[in-house]
């Protein structure tokens, strides 16, 4: 079975993932906690579909890696960004754990403070797996 289409797939679970926990932070300040709650979980529910398919899709390519053909400064910004994306994303889904567990015990304080450093590497994972997409798949043919 090709599954060539799951990379742009994923860009959009992404993608969902990234308004999904803007919209739940925006819920949590205004003190909404059903609505926020709900956001949440369903924001770790597409990034754990993105993490499933991510993995079909390396399953089904024996693992390999897609190449950057970029060159120099470009090569090395690429490399930086892919780095501090795979090194945070590995924290991710500890992280996600932990605080809907610490949530839905009602252990808001550390919830909260969890949050402040999770909600912000999340984020980042989200946003730069999009980026980390549109440079392999849609601006790399142009570099060579």
């Amino acid at each position: 079975m090709d599954l060539a289409f799951l990379p742009s797939v994923n860009a959009a679970l992404n993608a969902v993932a990234a308004a999904l926990l803007i919209r739940g932070r925006q819920l949590a300040r205004r003190k909404e906690i059903d609505a926020h709650r709900r956001v949440m979980i369903t924001a770790f529910a597409v990034s754990s579909l993105f993490l499933v398919l991510y993995v079909a899709h390396k399953a089904a390519r024996n693992f390999e890696n897609t190449p950057f053909h970029g060159e120099g400064l470009a090569r090395l910004a690429y490399l930086a960004l892919l780095a501090s994306h795979v090194l945070l994303a590995m924290t991710v889904p500890v992280l996600a754990i932990t605080l809907i567990v610490l949530g839905l015990r009602k252990r808001l304080t550390a919830h909260r403070r969890l949050a402040r450093v999770a909600w912000p590497i999340w984020m980042y994972v989200s946003l730069t797996g999009v980026t980390i997409y549109f440079v392999l798949y849609h601006l790399d043919p142009w570099l060579y």
